[in-house]
């Protein structure tokens, strides 16, 4: 196991996921992919891109995500573990499980929010669609309860 992906959301269990991957990583001296998935870009109809308010708006949100990411991932390297960043954006399952097969990683690792039944049943899951679209090995983090 030489390359694993984990997905940061920056919620609450993205630091466990993110424990638990550099963990792995670093027990098989392997590299970590941090990738935290952005929404696309949103369509306007009768818009080319968008209003400019919201354009500067998403940017804004994109660059303060990349320097949070960019830092974690410095603060991984800065303990000696291989870790690049990656901010994508996309529908998150899909983009995920795509950004899994370009890097050829070994195992994909993501938190569970532990939503309601009722909610995953009307709004879907991401582990859930990754665990059932994926074609490689997932650990899914459970968020950690509270003391």
């Amino acid at each position: 196991m030489r390359v694993i992906l984990a997905a940061v959301d920056f919620s609450p269990v993205s630091d466990a996921v993110v424990a638990q991957a550099a963990a792995l990583a670093a027990a098989l001296r392997g590299s970590l992919y941090l990738v935290h998935v952005a929404a696309p870009d949103p369509d306007f109809v009768g818009y080319g891109a968008g209003p400019s308010s919201v354009r500067h708006s998403v940017a804004s949100e994109l660059r303060d995500t990349h320097r949070r990411l960019q830092d974690l991932s410095a603060g991984l390297r800065d303990g000696g573990l291989d870790c690049t960043a990656l901010l994508v954006q996309g529908s998150t399952p899909e983009t995920l499980i795509d950004e899994a097969d370009r890097l050829d990683a070994d195992l994909i690792v993501l938190g569970s929010h532990g939503h309601g039944i009722l909610r995953r049943a009307l709004l879907g899951s991401v582990s859930e669609h990754v665990l059932h679209h994926a074609r490689r090995p997932l650990l899914i983090v459970p968020t950690p309860r509270a003391a």
